[in-house]
Parts: structure tokens; C-alpha cells; sequence
């Protein structure tokens, strides 16, 4: 098996978490998504983002609104819904519990099991 075909699958996995996380801190543009997605090195292109957005706003989950820039047109700037809200408050809980189960058993020892 590929390890970096096993890395894209996780990637695709976390990105609408991620992108989810970013937006509860402040509502931002695309481009600002995928240039703080990079920063955390989670590489991601805009034909992978621009979709994942649009489902999401479709889904309830995002709001926007159009914004004046400086730096040519107006920008769309995405933020949570109330709905977008509960919905991440859901992943955090699934997160964490994914997290948890990992890190047991990453931390297992042969002598632990059972069998």
C-alpha cells in the first residue's frame, strides 16, 4: 500500500473539520482558508475547497456575505450557521473520542492483551 495514498484519504477525512475550525474563530475568504490550511500543513488546492464550501453553505452549515476589498472585487467571506455551529460542537465530540481511541492504542503494550 501507498503510505502517501493513506495520507491523502486522512487529509480528505479532516479537511471539512478543519476548514469548520478555522471558520468558528472568524469568517474569512477562500484564499485566506487555504493559505492558514497551509500554514498548519494541510495542503489544499481550490478545486478541492471551492466545492467543499459550497456543500457546506448548501448543507446549512455556512453563511455569507459579499465584502468590499482594496485589492480588486468584492470578496465572499464564509462564516458558521447556527446549525454549522451545533454541527461542529458534534465533530469536536467525535474528535476527541477518535483521539482518545488512537492514543490508547498507539500506547498499548503486548502484555496488555487479552486474548
Amino acid at each position: 500500500m501507498n503510505i502517501e495514498n493513506a495520507k491523502s484519504q486522512m487529509r480528505k477525512g479532516m479537511l471539512e473539520y478543519c476548514v469548520l475550525l478555522l471558520l468558528k474563530r472568524r469568517p474569512c475568504y477562500a484564499s485566506d482558508i487555504i493559505q492558514q490550511l497551509k500554514q498548519a500543513e494541510l495542503l489544499v488546492v481550490e478545486g478541492t475547497l471551492y466545492p467543499l464550501l459550497t456543500r457546506l453553505k448548501n448543507d446549512g452549515l455556512l453563511k455569507y456575505e459579499w465584502q468590499e476589498s482594496t485589492q480588486g472585487p468584492p470578496r465572499k467571506y464564509y462564516a458558521l450557521s447556527s446549525d454549522g455551529e451545533l454541527f461542529l460542537e458534534g465533530l469536536d465530540s467525535a474528535w476527541s473520542e477518535l483521539s482518545s481511541t488512537v492514543s490508547y492504542l498507539k500506547e498499548l503494550r503486548t502484555t496488555d492483551y487479552n486474548f
